[in-house]
């Protein structure tokens, strides 16, 4: 969502790029709580880089359940919106994504779809977890949906075969950024539009 500057300075295939980079450790935090434990994550590192990878436009802090402890901020990826329920989507988001998925959620709610919001901004973290964190936070079995405005190969391995990954496989536009965000359909209206059409096929 850089704006105006070229359909070719969308950078797309950033992300994923970077994250395939041996030993260097990507973050995208999504709020001003996520960018504090990246940078302390940052400082105390000391077997490899970290890049921090931050929104230009203004993000939502973020509200977390009662369960959270700021040490989940450490794991790569934890639960922002949990449900009990067994059928629940899992909405899997990074960075300026995570509100909109919650906003999502929101609305998938008021359609009769419970939703659960994941806030991933360091998957590879995540991978290191062990598998009963790993369990908490993507349990098994349960259908999943990524959103990240980018490429959506990555996220294959989290939502698996019959998950949805909502992102951008082609060059973006030009335009300011609120234009470009509902032209490619990252807003919560449409986000929820696309999760209910997939989850009622």
């Amino acid at each position: 969502f850089v704006g105006e500057d070229g359909p070719t300075h969308q950078p797309v295939e950033h992300l994923a790029v970077l994250r395939a980079i041996p030993n260097l450790l990507v973050i995208r935090p999504a709020d001003g709580l996520e960018t504090a434990a990246a940078w302390g994550l940052a400082i105390e590192r000391r077997d490899g880089p970290t890049l921090i990878a931050l929104a230009r436009q203004a993000t939502p802090e973020l509200a977390r359940p009662a369960t959270f402890h700021p040490s989940d901020l450490r794991r790569g990826g934890y639960v922002v919106r949990d449900s009990a329920e067994r059928d629940a989507i899992t909405l899997i988001a990074t960075g300026s994504e995570v509100g909109v998925a919650v906003d999502a959620a929101e609305r998938l709610g008021t359609s009769g779809v419970v939703a659960r919001v994941v806030s991933m901004p360091a998957p590879q973290l995540f991978l290191e977890q062990d598998a009963m964190w790993q369990a908490k936070v993507l349990p098994a079995g349960g259908r999943r949906v990524s959103l990240e405005a980018g490429v959506t190969s990555y996220w294959r391995r989290f939502v698996g075969d019959a998950g949805l990954s909502l992102g951008i496989d082609r060059f973006g536009e030009s335009a300011p950024a609120p234009a470009i965000a509902a032209h490619f359909g990252f807003t919560g209206e449409a986000v929820a539009k696309r999760v209910l059409d997939w989850a009622r096929r």
